[in-house]
């Protein structure tokens, strides 16, 4: 019997603390006001940001992020880490003291992989100028040989791309928005991140034949390096095979032979 009385008087009292001690508390964090620094206007990845694309607004200051900034003059003369839209609250993390690169995705080779470009050599060719960063494609080769073949080499099924770039020399996924009646600058060459032995075949096929590109992926950054890992292990194999068959033979003599051998090249495309 003292139990329960016990027991009643403690759920009693904690009842009372929860009712007029937790519960108002609560009730005056969700009522609490702050101001903060919200986007007046689409700012682009690499833009300064200037006091016309803010705005200050008043939110709940519960459960807000603990890196969004509350004052205009902590944001102004900075520049965008990633794109802002209207609406969204400024974040410490997507801003930088220093002006973004237009290059800096060259500053990522780490010794393993090359940045080649290539020649886009029609409209066509080039996705129509929709291709941008990060985007997987396949590169077909066209136009290769006497018999003008178009092939779809094992090598190059998956390559990321890393820059598209008009013939002004601006990248499509930095340069500024063209101004109204101004025709906007298509891409004519690909930048692509390729191991030395994609390198090696993209530079002969710039020079022997011409180069197509057909999007594979484009999204999470997670799912395209799946594609890449695969390519990876396609180029192992292809060229462990090689490596046997030169230690078989012995060391092969230089010959002028091109890279690109038609015949070689339609039994490795079937094959795949």
């Amino acid at each position: 019997m003292k139990n329960r009385i016990v027991i009643g008087l403690i759920c009693i009292i904690l009842s009372l603390v929860i009712c007029f001690g937790l519960t108002p508390m609560f009730n005056n964090a969700l009522k609490s006001k702050v101001s903060l620094v919200r986007v007046n206007a689409e700012i682009r990845k690499g833009d300064q940001i200037t006091e016309k694309m803010l705005t200050t607004v008043e939110v709940g200051g519960y459960n807000l992020p603990g890196n969004v900034v509350y004052r205009i003059e902590d944001v102004v003369g900075r520049y965008a880490n990633a794109d802002l839209y209207r609406g969204d609250y400024i974040l410490e993390s997507k801003l930088s003291d220093t002006p973004m690169l237009k290059n800096a995705y060259l500053s990522g080779l780490n010794g393993e992989n090359l940045a080649i470009s290539v020649s886009i050599k029609s409209f066509a060719a080039g996705l129509s100028g929709k291709l941008e960063a990060g985007d997987i494609v396949t590169l077909f080769a066209s136009d290769v040989g006497d018999k003008r073949e178009t092939l779809m080499l094992p090598e190059l099924k998956y390559v990321e791309i890393i820059a598209a770039t008009a013939s002004s020399g601006a990248d499509s996924d930095v340069q500024a928005d063209t101004e109204k009646g101004e025709e906007q600058e298509l891409a004519s060459t690909l930048t692509v991140l390729a191991a030395p032995e994609q390198a090696r075949l993209l530079a002969e096929l710039e020079q022997k034949g011409k180069i197509h590109a057909a999007l594979v992926f484009r999204g999470d950054s997670t799912q395209a390096r799946m594609f890449l890992e695969e390519q990876r292990k396609v180029l192992e194999e292809l060229y462990a095979e090689e490596e046997t068959e030169i230690g078989e033979t012995g060391t092969p003599e230089e010959t002028e032979e091109p890279i690109v051998d038609v015949d070689e090249a339609e039994e490795n495309a079937g094959g795949r």
